[in-house]
């Protein structure tokens, strides 16, 4: 962050500009609702924040993903879950609750690291950084819960963004064409779009 913008930051604000029509109605954020004022705007109605510390500033909903069944069913138009998915060990139960939250036809915009460091414990509070995933371990994953139809999966990156998002570069530090240029080979964020049926 010292140096400028994270380069995962670019693919994640790229994807939800891309999806930004999807953030609407009844949404919920985790952490904060940054993301949800900059890309959701007049379309939302309502702003909820999901963190399992109340403390937190903006907090209106204490919860662990992954032992939420305090947590009404069919609640949210949106869900937009950032860099989240790899700090919950039981990730399986985290996303059934995702899907029994959302309302018939609610949408979930997910992001997680491939490449990646470790996220620091002290950043972390009590959490730890359990998981990586691949394009296809989250298209399987998410299609355990979703129906594989409204699951999109996409990696992002390439292999001079992987070693230089390793060393800490910024995203002003490289050319647009250099963050756009894709190769599978190097996922360094993977992004989620998945559907609840109407």
């Amino acid at each position: 962050m010292d140096r400028g913008r994270p380069i995962d930051r670019y693919y994640m604000e790229n994807f939800l500009q891309k999806h930004q029509a999807d953030i609407r109605g009844r949404v919920l954020e985790v952490g904060d609702a940054h993301y949800t004022r900059r890309f959701g705007g007049e379309r939302v109605t309502q702003s909820d924040v999901l963190h399992v510390n109340l403390k937190k500033p903006d907090v209106t909903i204490v919860a662990d993903l992954s032992r939420a069944d305090h947590l009404p069913a069919d609640t949210f138009d949106c869900f937009i879950l950032t860099q989240t998915l790899q700090l919950i060990y039981e990730v399986r139960e985290a996303v059934k609750t995702i899907y029994r939250i959302l309302k018939p036809g609610g949408v979930l915009l997910a992001t997680f690291p491939g490449i990646s460091q470790r996220a620091h414990p002290g950043y972390l509070e009590r959490w730890q950084d359990h998981w990586r995933f691949t394009g296809a371990s989250a298209q399987k994953m998410f299609a355990e819960t979703f129906p594989p139809q409204n699951v999109e999966v996409q990696a992002h990156g390439n292999v001079l963004i992987a070693a230089a998002f390793l060393y800490g570069l910024a995203a002003e530090e490289l050319r647009r064409e250099e963050m756009d240029h894709h190769d599978p080979d190097y996922e360094v964020l993977l992004t989620v779009r998945a559907v609840k049926p109407a």
